[in-house]
């Protein structure tokens, strides 16, 4: 079974200081010892970088570029995919809905992927698994 991940997931995983650290930590523990396949989106990579160097610097993001992302497929989002994602951003005028998550909405549709490790109530509100189940 493949199981997406998102940005949450990872900044939850590798800030100590993030609320939701001990519950990402075990479930990515659980994820590494299961048969499920992980996968994220090329725009979930970039953010993620993105987010981490600015927030946390360079050595947080080497140890999530050494250590983590290797063992992520990614998935790149071409222009279907973003084209699809920037109408429902701009159709559902919710500030708080990023292209990312619109666009991780397309491919988990487009891949049937129903599961994703996140800490993010959009996914769970698009009708997705969230891992853990958030409350």
């Amino acid at each position: 079974m493949s199981i997406f991940i998102d940005t949450s997931a990872f900044l939850a995983l590798l800030n100590k200081d993030d609320h939701f650290h001990q519950k990402a930590k075990s479930t990515w523990e659980e994820i590494n010892l299961s048969e499920d396949y992980l996968i994220c989106s090329n725009y979930v990579i970039v953010e993620t970088i993105s987010l981490l160097q600015k927030r946390f610097g360079i050595d947080a993001l080497r140890i999530f570029e050494n250590e983590v992302r290797p063992i992520i497929d990614i998935i790149w989002v071409d222009q279907t995919i973003h084209h699809a994602g920037m109408v429902v951003v701009l159709t559902t005028n919710h500030r708080k809905l990023s292209l990312v998550d619109c666009t991780s909405f397309e491919v988990l549709r487009t891949l049937q992927i129903e599961k994703v490790f996140t800490f993010d109530p959009h996914f769970s509100e698009q009708g997705f698994n969230t891992i853990p189940e958030l409350d």
